[in-house]
């Protein structure tokens, strides 16, 4: 897909950027969700990452009795195996490697472009990074999920090394904690090094112990200092 045709809102830094991250939304909420997440993240005042907020398509979700939202994949069935439209995700996860393309045309190396994803957003982030065939700065998978299972042992080689950052509270109960625990198991058993992080009590949400979190290796995978 051209990516000029892939709706999203974008937080450009004061000074020329050299780096991105493209952060996806979850299920009903729009690329606006996460905007004001970002000067909670502690960078410095001439920090030169763009931010990239793409909004999913809007499609009937058969969860939500079929009303249409903004989602970047269906959800059919609520269970521990979360059955998924796998077309519309590797749809998807196709509209997110345009952006990627995207910000490399632009002048931004792979290696200093992060994905970062809430919930379904999540699930986008995983796929698209771990089949993307250059090496890119890191996965920010929060509250979420392998959507496609299967895809943690068939990653591309080009990103076998990427950082993953995963966080999900204990007492989530759209994502169930075990769905993350399962997820994080499958690609550590391929070998991927997971920075792992559970908050006692959080449910389907983030927390500032979280956010501190992810703030700093935010900031360690691009090199800023505070």
């Amino acid at each position: 897909m051209d990516e000029d045709l892939i709706p999203r809102v974008e937080v450009n830094p004061a000074t020329e950027p050299d780096a991105a991250v493209i952060w996806m939304h979850g299920l009903g909420a729009d690329g606006h969700d996460f905007e004001s997440l970002v000067p909670e993240l502690g960078l410095p005042a001439d920090h030169p990452i763009r931010f990239v907020f793409p909004h999913a398509p809007v499609r009937p979700v058969t969860i939500n009795g079929g009303m249409s939202m903004r989602a970047w994949y269906d959800i059919l069935a609520m269970d521990i195996n979360r059955e998924v439209d796998e077309v519309a995700l590797e749809e998807s996860a196709g509209y997110i490697a345009a952006l990627i393309d995207a910000e490399i045309k632009r002048g931004i190396s792979s290696r200093r472009i992060l994905l970062a994803g809430f919930s379904q957003g999540g699930a986008i982030a995983l796929h698209t990074a771990l089949a993307y065939p250059e090496p890119l700065a890191g996965i920010l998978a929060l509250s979420t999920y392998l959507g496609i299972p299967a895809q943690a042992a068939e990653g591309h080689a080009g990103n076998r090394a990427v950082p993953i950052f995963m966080a999900h509270g204990s007492a989530d109960p759209v994502v169930p904690f075990s769905l993350a625990e399962r997820s994080r198991a499958l690609l550590e058993a391929q070998g991927y090094v997971i920075d792992w992080h559970s908050y006692p009590g959080m449910q389907h949400a983030l927390c500032p112990e979280e956010i501190e979190d992810m703030a700093t290796w935010l900031r360690a995978r691009f090199g800023l200092e505070t």
